[in-house]
């Protein structure tokens, strides 16, 4: 007989057992599947461009966001952690995936960055004490690839390292006409124990899940061409929200 659920962190670790497929997308037991995905650094993947994300050169560029202590979670290849070190940040980058820290070191290399990367799962690793707390939460495509149950965890996350004042920015799939993701409603992912490559999100259900935080702007990302200096992709969302100080 198994009757082990006594807490909040039980049920949760319950639910991400239906996921175990697809485990290796998001959860640090299965980071493999992101090695395999960054160890080709030459596919024409969008997002594997040493370019920032043009929402985020926008903060910086009209002072909505200023220099301080900075959290990149599921930073990739590091091109946003390097622009906020570039920017005076005091960065800590955190992904799943070994190879791609070993590309993003390598870039902070040739840039002289004095970035901080850590390898594993944030939530754990915010639990165990890494840094904080931040000025600035950044996130560019991790949220949309947690299972619904997981935004609890996340939202612990925001509220446990973001200090009075600070902001967190998001970039995530946009349901909608020149969407990505999945739209299926929450319950099917657990029907189907699947996540379908990532969760879409409408700017209502965004707003309505960072409603404990203040609303700075909210927009699809713009188009930026090839030639263009930044990374921009209009099926996401960029999102910048303000943790009340009061």
């Amino acid at each position: 007989m198994d009757r082990k659920i006594r807490t909040v962190d039980d049920v949760l670790k319950l639910l991400d057992g239906l996921f175990e497929p697809e485990a290796d997308r998001w959860s640090a037991d299965g980071a493999g599947w992101w090695d395999g995905f960054y160890a080709d650094r030459s596919r024409p993947v969008p997002f594997f461009v040493a370019k920032p994300d043009e929402n985020l050169v926008s903060y910086l560029d009209r002072g909505l966001i200023a220099p301080g202590r900075a959290l990149d979670v599921g930073c990739g290849p590091g091109r946003n952690a390097l622009e906020l070190a570039a920017r005076g940040f005091t960065v800590d980058a955190v992904d799943l995936s070994s190879e791609a820290l070993a590309w993003a070191e390598d870039r902070a290399g040739e840039a002289g960055s004095g970035v901080r990367f850590h390898h594993g799962d944030v939530f754990e690793l915010i639990e165990g004490g890494l840094g904080g707390p931040y000025d600035l939460v950044y996130d560019s495509g991790c949220f949309h690839h947690l299972p619904p149950h997981r935004r609890l965890s996340y939202l612990a996350l925001l509220d446990r390292v973001l200090i009075p004042g600070g902001h967190f920015a998001l970039t995530c799939f946009a349901a909608g006409e020149r969407g990505m993701g999945s739209e299926l409603p929450d319950i099917d992912f657990y029907r189907q124990s699947r996540l379908h490559g990532g969760l879409a999100y409408t700017a209502e259900s965004l707003r309505w899940i960072f409603s404990d935080l203040e609303e700075v702007e909210l927009r699809r990302m713009r188009d930026e061409t090839a030639e263009s200096a930044l990374y921009g992709e209009p099926f996401l969302w960029t999102a910048l929200f303000r943790h009340d100080a009061g």
